[in-house]
């Protein structure tokens, strides 16, 4: 039986199929376009998934990873940063759709379990995954499964708050880590410093430009306050055995120098040395993760 991979992602949906045996067959992607709304997302995904059953041609489990999670309550989708998403009942659309049992998850912990399957966390007993881009969410793996919390929220690290009274979150309260180290939300740092509308990839080379120097370094001193703030915070409870970041931002080269310095001054203990490491899988570590949850969830 061949497994099929669904990343539902902020700018794109992702999809693979797999063989029995974890070998990638196929591989497509499609724009999300989330400000059309929740049909034309449910549409797209639907007809992604379509496409990689006929390139198939043979029974396949389904798998799909999302912004946010389905409550096991009322299995409708919440805390999602495409918030068109919110209240909806995904899975049980998708599912009607394809006639066919869906497995559900949030891309973050499938972000994780992946690098902690085939990545950077390959032998970690207790790995801690993290997304920082569009939003920040996170993955707590045990032993390869996935740690989900009795409310399902395990991970969210995204959601503690860093400052009180701070900065206004999409979840609705005030501080939240990803209303200051989201890609988004250092893009908007940025134009209340400059008032010029950058996006990550022209902000970061710019520590070499002579017009924007002192700005940048105060941009810069302050990402990396708050990201190693928000880290130590996961340390500090968690205590994982390595910390692996994903997601856009993962690829800014000072995070693992300076930011794990920035983690380190935070954490409470005399001694600290938690791996802080780049995924191995890029951008497409939670569709791998959404195409091994059959296999690795029975």
């Amino acid at each position: 039986m061949n497994r099929i991979g669904i990343d539902l992602g902020g700018t794109k949906i992702e999809g693979i199929l797999l063989d029995q045996y974890g070998k990638e067959l196929t591989r497509k992607r499609v724009p999300t376009l989330r400000k059309e709304g929740y049909n034309s997302i449910l549409t797209r995904i639907i007809s992604l998934i379509q496409s990689l059953m006929e390139t198939s041609q043979t029974a396949v489990t389904i798998g799909v990873c999302t912004p946010g999670a389905i409550s096991p309550n009322t299995g409708i989708m919440k805390n999602s940063n495409t918030e068109c998403l919110i209240g909806k009942p995904l899975k049980n659309d998708i599912e009607s759709k394809l006639n066919l049992p869906v497995l559900f998850e949030n891309d973050a912990n499938c972000f994780a379990l992946a690098e902690a399957v085939l990545g950077a966390g390959k032998g970690v007993n207790l790995l801690f995954g993290i997304i920082m881009g569009t939003g920040v969410g996170g993955g707590v793996i045990i032993n390869n499964k996935i740690h989900r919390g009795r409310q399902y929220i395990a991970g969210e690290w995204g959601h503690h708050c860093i400052e009180k009274l701070g900065r206004n979150c999409y979840c609705g309260n005030q501080g939240c880590v990803e209303a200051y180290i989201s890609g988004p939300a250092l893009e908007n740092r940025w134009f209340q410093l400059t008032n010029k509308l950058k996006n990550m990839e022209e902000i970061i080379p710019m520590y070499n430009d002579n017009k924007y120097g002192d700005i940048y370094i105060k941009w810069k001193n302050e990402f990396l306050s708050y990201f190693g703030q928000s880290v130590a915070n996961i340390v500090n409870i968690l205590d994982p055995d390595a910390i692996v970041i994903g997601g856009g931002l993962s690829n800014i080269d000072f995070l693992y120098d300076e930011g794990v310095q920035s983690v380190y001054n935070h954490v409470f203990s005399d001694v600290i040395d938690t791996p802080i490491l780049k995924n191995q899988l890029g951008d497409s570590a939670g569709v791998f993760g959404a195409a091994l949850l059959d296999k690795l969830e029975k």
